[in-house]
Parts: C-alpha cells; structure tokens; sequence
C-alpha cells in the first residue's frame, strides 16, 4: 500500500514541494540587500500559487478520477475565502476606518445596527475554520445530491455548476447581503494577534500553505490508491458498467465531490489573509475556468500535474497582466487550445516521456564506463 501511495512521481514531487518551500523560506531570512532575499511581497505571491495548487488539485480529484468536470469550484474556494475573511474583519477593530468593536467597517458605513445571525461566532478562530470547511461541504453535498440522484453528468453538470457560481456572485454583489457588496472583504490588521502584513506573518502563512499542500496532496494520493480510488475510475470510464455490479454510484460521487469541495474551502481560507481581500469577483466562471485549465495543462489525473500547470498558469497570468494586460485572456484561450490539441495528457505526462527515452543512454554510460 505505501508503495502505491509514494511512487516515485509522488516521491519526487515531496522532494521538490519541500525544497522549493526551504528556499522560499529561508531566502525571506536573508537581509534585504542580499543577493539571495525573497522580498515579502514575492513569497506573498507563492503562497498564493500554492492556494491555487490546493484547488487545482481539489478539482483533478474530481475531474481526474471521475470525470466530473465541475466549472462551479470557484465557490467552494470563495466561500472558504469569505468564512475566514469574517473573522479577519471582526478583529479589526477600532483600528478601522470607521471604529467599532462589533460591526465590521463596511457595516457602520452602511449603517446597520447590529450583527447578522450568520455572523455571530465568526470572532472565534476554531469556529471560522470549522465554517471554512463545513459550508462549501454543506454546499456541495445539497448541490450534489440534487445533481446526482438526478443522473446529471457530462455537460449539463458543467452548465449547472457554472449557473451556481454565477448565482452566487450576483448574490453576493448585493450589498443587503451583508458581505461587503462590490468591495468584499478588505483592510485585514491582524491574525491571532499579529500583525497581517508583518514579514513574519507573510512566511508563516506561506509556510502553512506549503504544508497544506503537501497534505492535500498526500490525502488525495491515499485516496487514488485505494480501492475506493479503483472505483471512481472505473465510474470515469464506464459509469452504467459500475453501476449495474451494485456499487451506489451516486453516492461514491457525492463523498468524494464532497471532499473536493472541502478541500477548495481550505485553500481559500488560506487565499485571503496572504493576499487580503475577498470579493465577489472569486465566484466568476471565468475564474473556475482558469482553475479548469491549470489541472488540463499539467495533466489530468496525475495530482501533480495539476500543481504544475497551477504555477505555469498564474505565473503566466501575473507577467502577462503586467507586461501586456489586454493579452491575457487571449494567451489563455490559446493555451487551452495548444493543450487540448497538441498535449491532451498535460505537460506532465513528458516526463514519464523524458526518462523512458533519457534511460537507454544513462544505462549505457554507466555500463560503458564500467566495460573501459
């Protein structure tokens, strides 16, 4: 079984993974004018990619290992986003712009007068995590039972997941929501205590997201080994064959979609106090989308493919829309398409490529040197 599970792909992705966040690390200890300092600012933006790693890989295990292509997990990520984006904005303060110790700045600005119910607790660190994770998995669950005992799948669950998260941004645009309208949730001061924007505080939540990552990816590297990962492939490549052996197939798809959904909610969580805002704009399809292609880049259902195309992507997307910020989209719709046509495995799938090719001349250097 711990073979299956830390195969060498999963063993040299550890290996990386761990090296790559040391060097992050400890290159935010170097003083500012070293030749080796990470700026704060930069490891800010890796944490950020590693969020987006996090649901990228939420949504290859979905996608991945059976083929259920959600364009709605945007949400899951923004409503993770906003359940701890509330217990950031209860901690203001009166270092707000508009003190109050109990109404968030927005909510004096908008004149209200007490707290919504849904906001009572949201002071409490362990509740806003337990939030963070427990509603996207109340929403996906209601969304996908719904879905699923109705035998939606293939194109239509894409079109419904796609209708839900567009329905909840125009929801949460509303600003009689009581989620900050157009403008979210912002101007995070503090975290347990510590200052947000502290250099400090930016490595320790990269290093949290780091972590977070090497988990998830280790949970959903248990799951695709298990005879409950056999199962969702088979689901994935012949679902009424499955399905007429015994197994409930609607329900295999609604725990792990679940668990997907989740596993979105942790890397928002982890999203907004690294890049300190939350807003409606996380709910866009189009954001989704982009999530869609970052796990097609790398490469479906190799768990670290979609870590991989996630990088690619929003490093991409973060020089694009610096050097030339009216060519994104169209370097997006173009990589989708070089993707879909030229490496529909991903990039990820040179590798095996790359060494199976690499191996016959390293076998003969080495045993060439031993026969001179």
């Amino acid at each position: 079984m711990l073979t299956r599970i830390f195969d060498r792909p999963t063993r040299i992705f550890f290996l990386c993974a761990l090296f790559f966040s040391a060097a992050v690390i400890i290159g935010a200890c170097f003083p500012p004018d070293g030749l080796w300092h990470v700026s704060p600012y930069t490891v800010s933006l890796l944490g950020k990619y590693l969020c987006y790693a996090i649901l990228a890989l939420s949504i290859d295990l979905v996608w991945g290992y059976l083929g259920i292509l959600s364009l709605g997990h945007g949400a899951f990520f923004a409503l993770g986003g906003y359940a701890f984006g509330m217990y950031l904005m209860r901690h203001i303060g009166t270092q707000g712009v508009y003190a109050s110790a109990e109404l968030p700045d927005f909510m004096v600005f908008l004149n209200w007068k007490e707290l919504p119910w849904y906001w009572q607790g949201s002071d409490m660190f362990v509740f806003a995590c337990l939030l963070a994770v427990l509603v996207p998995g109340l929403l996906a669950f209601i969304f996908g039972w719904t879905a699923f005992r109705s035998r939606v799948s293939g194109v239509y669950f894409s079109i419904i997941s796609q209708a839900m998260t567009y329905a909840l941004m125009l929801a949460f645009y509303l600003n009689e929501l009581g989620f900050g309208g157009n403008n979210g949730l912002t101007d995070f001061k503090t975290l347990l205590g510590f200052e947000i924007h502290s250099p400090t505080m930016t490595v320790a939540l990269f290093a949290l997201s780091s972590l977070a990552l090497l988990l998830t990816y280790f949970l959903c590297r248990l799951l695709a080994s298990s005879r409950l990962g056999l199962v969702c492939i088979a689901v994935r490549d012949n679902e009424e064959r499955i399905r007429f052996t015994g197994y409930r197939v609607e329900h295999i798809k609604l725990a792990v979609f679940t668990l997907s959904a989740m596993l979105a909610g942790i890397a928002g969580a982890l999203y907004v106090p690294q890049v300190g805002i939350i807003n409606p704009s996380v709910f866009s399809p189009l954001f989704s989308v982009e999530m869609v292609i970052c796990v097609a880049l790398g490469g479906r259902g190799l768990l670290y493919g979609a870590v991989l195309g996630a990088f690619v992507i929003n490093f991409a997307k973060s020089w694009l829309t610096t050097a030339l910020p009216d060519s994104w989209l169209f370097a997006l719709g173009a990589i989708f398409v070089l993707v879909t046509v030229l490496l529909p495995q991903g990039i990820a799938a040179l590798f095996p490529r790359a060494w199976t090719l690499l191996r016959p001349l390293g076998n003969r250097m080495k045993y060439g040197n031993k026969n001179a």
